[in-house]
């Protein structure tokens, strides 16, 4: 990779990164799910305009609207309001590469080598060390709604290999119509209107930043940034930038939101970005009945995913 597209990968890593941080603040400001809806919202409009007509079938765009945006983003931010911190869901989101894995292999008869499956056993012996520090030190219920998140993430990755879709911000941007409209109604239904009004009415400069760096610095250029650089390099070349996430997150989460950092959790960093890397770059093994991926836009999808966004938080 040229110096330029390096320096551009390591920007959108850290700008999913810092992305955790900014959900931290805006949290401070909306209701969790009223959030992620403003979030789609913002992500979609003017951008749905602009971006074309989608490029593959509406069942998969509705199935990974609703996966991806409503289930996996409503859970994150849901648990990151109950108290999971900013860099601690930087760092669980990234066992979605073990769940991609596994529903690849139920879905698509993705059978996962050794490497993989030790890839795998790693990252979740990183899952077990971050929940006994969370345990010591949080509440387990967001802990546990992150992973749930990371959990629907894996399966929006499995319906967007379905997809194959050849443009990656088209996709997503079609993808963002769809929570929307779910998303108020959950916000309306558990958060209550009373809560929501205010929030909209307290709106300030803040507020706007939040959204603003949420939709489009995260979602429009950093899928945009991303999949540009897929479809100029091989994705093994791209993906290993993914797992500088989970480094920005935890980083900048110490540095703005004064976040400590135990000795457990630096072993959960390091066991789960180990073992996401062996999950991740390992190759697998496809059964004869399932095709091959053609193109490297294929095979971007779970790397996309994690960094935050197919999306990115």
């Amino acid at each position: 990779m040229r110096p330029a597209h390096i320096a551009l990968a390591a920007l959108v890593a850290a700008v999913w990164g810092v992305n955790f941080v900014v959900i931290e603040i805006g949290l401070d400001h909306f209701p969790p799910l009223l959030f992620s809806a403003l979030r789609f919202l913002a992500a979609a409009l003017p951008a749905v305009f602009l971006v074309g007509r989608p490029k593959v079938a509406w069942r998969w765009i509705v199935g990974v609207g609703l996966v991806l945006g409503v289930a996996k983003f409503g859970l994150l931010f849901t648990g990151m309001d109950l108290g999971a911190p900013a860099g601690l869901s930087s760092l669980i989101l990234q066992v979605q590469a073990v769940f991609t894995a596994l529903f690849a292999f139920v879905a698509l008869g993705e059978r996962p080598g050794k490497a993989k499956i030790a890839g795998m056993a790693v990252a979740l012996a990183g899952i077990g060390v971050a929940a006994v520090d969370e345990g010591a030190s949080g509440p387990l219920v967001g802990f546990a709604l992150c992973i749930a998140a990371a959990a629907c993430w894996g399966v929006s990755n499995v319906l967007t290999r379905k997809a194959s879709p050849p443009d990656a911000l088209n996709f997503m941007v079609w993808v963002s119509t769809v929570p929307i409209l779910p998303l108020l109604a959950l916000s309306l239904l558990l958060e209550g209107p009373e809560r929501d009004l205010e929030a909209l009415r307290g709106l300030d400069w803040t507020g706007v930043g939040v959204i603003v760096y949420v939709a489009w610095i995260t979602t429009v250029f950093g899928f945009g940034a991303w999949g540009w650089l897929l479809r100029r390099y091989p994705a093994s070349s791209v993906a290993p930038f993914s797992l500088l996430v989970p480094v920005f997150g935890m980083s900048s989460a110490a540095l703005f939101l004064g976040e400590g950092i135990s000795g457990l959790r630096w072993c959960a960093a390091a066991l789960l970005v180990g073992g996401v890397a062996l999950t991740s770059l390992a190759p697998g093994r496809a059964v004869p009945s399932v095709p091959s991926a053609p193109s490297p836009e294929r095979g971007q999808e779970p790397v996309e995913a994690g960094g935050r966004s197919l999306s990115s938080p």
